[in-house]
């Protein structure tokens, strides 16, 4: 599926997302990963596929320096209404085509957000684009089996899912192969639903 159609399916997620992915299990899960990795004052972050600002809700942001981009004009309202009193820089942005200089910020969380562009590949080579060098990548996402190919059932209803503005099929080790050459990872953990959601974190090469 293509940026328009996400336009589309997204405008139609925003008013009940944070009913679904920032309650329960996905709430635990964001608590997990956010409480788990410490922010320095004045680092310069990346939120990448921001959605409603629900990763923003679980971080110190008054003592960093944030941008947050997304593509849903209506999940970035729902957004900067949480935040309007903020400092956080709020961008109507395509993941996939980054409107910033290379070597840019300290650090660039994706969450949610490789498996919902239509090419993930475009997507993480921007993110490690912007990332400075051994700066940070922090991913939280849903991802086939390393080293197993999506079952039958997986298969029959990918396209569905897809439909619905995700993907459950893509693959990080995939991803990593095509960009071992300018990132290494250090930390990868299965998280929720038998570790078909991970935190990934990844540093950039110098």
């Amino acid at each position: 599926m293509g940026n328009r159609w996400n336009e589309i399916i997204y405008k139609i997620w925003s008013p009940v997302y944070d009913k679904f992915f920032n309650s329960g299990v996905f709430l635990e899960a964001r608590k997990q990963i956010f409480h788990g990795n410490k922010f320095i004052a004045n680092q310069k972050i990346l939120f990448v596929g921001v959605g409603t600002g629900a990763d923003l809700e679980l971080i110190n942001h008054r003592e960093l320096t944030i941008t947050a981009i997304d593509y849903s004009n209506e999940m970035l309202e729902k957004a900067k209404l949480k935040f309007e009193n903020s400092s956080i820089h709020f961008l109507k942005m395509d993941a996939q085509n980054m409107n910033f200089n290379e070597n840019q910020f300290d650090v660039v969380i994706g969450s949610l957000v490789l498996s919902v562009v239509p090419d993930a590949d475009k997507c993480i080579k921007e993110m490690i684009r912007v990332l400075k060098p051994n700066g940070k990548m922090i991913i939280f996402d849903k991802f086939s089996p390393k080293g197993m190919k999506l079952s039958v059932l997986k298969k029959t209803f990918r396209p569905l899912v897809k439909l619905l503005g995700t993907d459950i099929g893509v693959s990080f080790e995939r991803l990593y192969e095509n960009n071992k050459e300018t990132i290494f990872i250090q930390e990868d953990t299965p998280v929720i639903f038998n570790g078909m959601y991970r935190h990934i974190v990844v540093i950039k090469n110098i």
